[in-house]
């Protein structure tokens, strides 16, 4: 009687055999790597106080009631400062346009009587500690101005989306006047899966990053 001895798999059919647990091992761990792991952010951040403050390379208009000689479109300059007719190097960065405007009222006072005056940002870049900054995997990382009401949406249709190496569900959003306190953000379900559930406010001074993926 012939005994059939029980011989070792050959290479490929040892490959076939383990495959699929090597297939299982990479999709769990894939599945585990995108896990955000700091909390999600909370969908409603809204600032109903918001004032807009006024930054370097805005552009303002200055008006002076019954002085027309005196009423002109500045730049801010990028140490923060605005020079006019009778007015040098008034500091403008961080202050709102109301403010702005009740400065130049009182650096105006010494030369005319009971000047009234009023400020228009025509050009918004924003104070720098209020910029929305999006670094890492993002079609065009750049800092953008905050304005009212703006979400995370916003952010990403200013950008361009995200490069194809983006990781988007492992984003996270620092959240500046929190000291900095992160977020978990879903950008690939909201880019890439049209889940407006992943939509989150965002607010003056944070910071999105975007890392990149396995692949």
């Amino acid at each position: 009687m012939e005994i059939e001895m029980a011989t070792e798999p050959s290479a490929p059919r040892l490959l076939r055999m383990i495959g699929p647990v090597l297939a299982l091992i990479l999709v769990a761990a894939l599945s585990a790597c995108s896990i955000n792991r700091y909390p999600a952010a909370p969908v409603s951040a809204a600032t109903p106080d918001y004032r807009y403050l006024i930054g370097p390379l805005d552009t303002i208009n200055i008006i002076v009631w019954r002085n027309p000689e005196l009423s002109l479109s500045v730049p801010v300059r990028p140490d923060g400062k605005i020079s006019t007719p009778l007015v040098e190097d008034l500091p403008a960065i961080g202050r709102n346009p109301t403010d702005l405007a009740r400065d130049i009222e009182k650096a105006l006072a010494k030369y005319t009587r009971d000047p009234v005056v009023t400020v228009v940002v025509t050009t918004f870049q924003g104070a720098s500690s209020e910029q929305i900054r999006i670094i890492g995997e993002a079609a065009k990382p750049q800092a953008i101005p905050y304005r009212q009401n703006m979400t995370l949406l916003d952010v990403m249709i200013q950008v361009g989306g995200l490069t194809d190496f983006a990781d988007g569900n492992s984003a996270v959003l620092v959240r500046g006047k929190e000291g900095g306190k992160p977020y978990g953000v879903r950008l690939k379900d909201l880019i890439k899966r049209g889940d407006i559930s992943a939509n989150v406010d965002v607010r003056p001074g944070d910071v999105l990053i975007i890392p990149q993926g396995w692949f």
